[in-house]
């Protein structure tokens, strides 16, 4: 495993010898740095990519970086950011956590680095914390270059710091996973609506100062909520942009929230449905997705795309997405779909044309249920695609639940559990052969 450090200039000299006593790859942050998070390089077995924000009148911040087996940090690193002034957030309605109205006063630095040429599949989880005196270890696993990994699926939990239990429930979640995984997750994957209100700053600070996001690098795509501002007034895909480090690889205007990156034998694709409402914007997103597809097919096994917008309406079965992109996944070789938003488990096995196959062919289209335990929807009478829909779930209004993804070299296994622990559906996606 990794270990990173983020410091403020003006504790290097005392705090580097407190990093390399405590560290490995990994970080410790300056009192005034926050809102930190990991995200993967393009190529998540060699490179990671870091996002975090600083005080506008604070000290300039570095990120030290080894692994964890250089227990004295002996072989440390130091990467210096591209910092920018973020006023994206700024001056927008929000609330407290005691649930008072404000307008937030949010101007910070925003530090971006990226990590290249690190060693792939450092696996091990990470020893027990022991903070340097300015600052905080933090984790991030690579991935391996091929074979067996794991990953957390969570979406819908909607972040709003008057109720906090929201998000101790999303975390309680990701605990369940791993302890069902037997051992640490290799990466978390998020489906969007991970905040109530984007352009709510706190609400992210917030967020990103829980243990998952120290321990893990994180993966995910940009929701309707993380899209909008109090009001559902001002939307703006800079929200997540902003609180992210991810791969600058997307078509136009969309570098940073439209992105791919490669993981062990997997290309994943995540998408911003937020610019795919009209028939212009989809056809713009599909041209970009098939050139990604097209650049990679040859380096991965396993081609998995990501948007918040559900295939079906989990509800009554009703198509939605699926209608838009079934027939592009059939000839591009898309073998797993993942969306979220209705809050309510769906699952297919694989499909094309239209039909079920025995998995040497298709796509698997899954749908992930709210982990809030507050914002479930409800299922109705079950009318339309009984013929490819496999099997729906949820709790109803109080609802938690999320996906463990174990991969190698063969298949992808994505088993849904919930609250308690209780395996509810499985799937195995086949490695099919590449044209």
């Amino acid at each position: 495993m990794n270990r990173f450090a983020i410091l403020a200039r003006s504790a290097l000299s005392s705090a580097v010898g407190e990093l390399r006593m405590r560290m490995p790859h990994c970080s410790a942050w300056a009192s005034n740095v926050y809102t930190v998070i990991a995200n993967p390089g393009e190529n998540a077995s060699k490179s990671v990519r870091l996002n975090w924000h600083s005080d506008i009148d604070g000290e300039a911040t570095h990120c030290f970086y080894t692994e964890c087996s250089d227990i004295h940090w002996a072989r440390a690193k130091k990467a210096t950011p591209q910092q920018e002034l973020c006023t994206a957030y700024d001056s927008m309605y929000s609330k407290t956590p005691q649930g008072e109205n404000i307008h937030e006063n949010a101007r910070f630095i925003r530090n971006t680095t990226e990590l290249k040429n690190l060693k792939p599949g450092t696996r091990s989880p990470p020893p027990p914390r022991a903070p340097p005196k300015d600052g905080e270890t933090r984790y991030f696993h690579t991935a391996p270059e091929s074979g067996e990994w794991s990953a957390a699926i969570i979406s819908d939990f909607h972040a709003y710091t008057p109720l906090p239990k929201r998000v101790k429930s999303a975390m309680a979640m990701l605990d369940t996973l791993e302890a069902k995984n037997g051992t640490h997750l290799d990466a978390i994957l998020h489906v969007g609506d991970i905040i109530a209100w984007g352009g709510c700053y706190s609400f992210w600070r917030n967020l990103y100062s829980n243990e998952h996001f120290k321990n893990h690098h994180w993966a995910g795509i940009n929701g309707n909520h993380d899209n909008m501002d109090r009001t559902n007034k001002r939307n703006n895909k800079e929200f997540f942009r902003n609180t992210n480090n991810n791969p600058l690889n997307g078509y136009d205007s969309q570098e940073g929230v439209c992105y791919y990156f490669i993981y062990g034998d997997v290309l994943f694709i995540m998408l911003n449905n937020q610019v795919m409402h009209s028939d212009e914007g989809l056809a713009t997103a599909q041209e970009w997705v098939k050139k990604v597809i097209k650049k990679n097919q040859r380096k991965t096994r396993f081609t998995v795309v990501f948007e918040h917008y559900p295939w079906f309406l989990g509800g009554n079965g009703k198509t939605f997405q699926y209608a838009r992109w079934s027939k592009f996944f059939d000839e591009n070789g898309v073998d797993l779909a993942v969306s979220a938003h209705n809050h309510i488990y769906l699952r297919t096995d694989a499909l094309y044309n239209d039909q079920e196959t025995d998995g040497n062919s298709g796509t698997v289209y899954l749908q992930t249920p709210s982990t809030d335990n507050e914002r479930g929807e409800s299922i109705n009478e079950w009318i339309y695609n009984k013929d490819k829909i496999k099997i729906r779930w949820n709790e109803g209004a109080k609802t938690m639940g999320a996906i463990l993804l174990k991969a190698n070299s063969d298949q992808l296994s994505l088993t849904a559990y919930d609250r308690y622990g209780n395996a509810l559906d499985n799937v195995i996606v086949k490695a099919k052969k590449r044209k």
